[in-house]
């Protein structure tokens, strides 16, 4: 699944278009490694994102097409959140 639908579908990233321009704008690494919107991510795969002040890892668990309020938690897997 690529990476800008992926953050939707999670609820890491409100919409799809921000997921794109945040990828876009360097903010987004998948393994250690800047993502493109069209970066494929899979069970295993850190990501981290550089959200302003704040740093947030998460381990992805499961990638669906789609995923409701309740199930988008279990998605990922929160591994560091910091503030700098």
């Amino acid at each position: 699944m690529r990476i800008d639908k992926f953050l939707k579908v999670s609820r890491l990233i409100k919409r799809r278009e921000v997921a794109k321009e945040l990828c876009d704008g360097g903010f987004i690494e998948v393994n250690g490694k800047t993502a493109k919107p069209s970066s494929e991510v899979n069970p295993g795969d850190l990501l981290t994102l550089h959200l302003g002040r704040r740093t947030l890892t998460v381990k992805i668990n499961e990638v669906r097409p789609f995923a409701n309020k309740d199930q988008a938690d279990s998605l990922y897997e929160v591994v560091n959140d910091s503030v700098n």
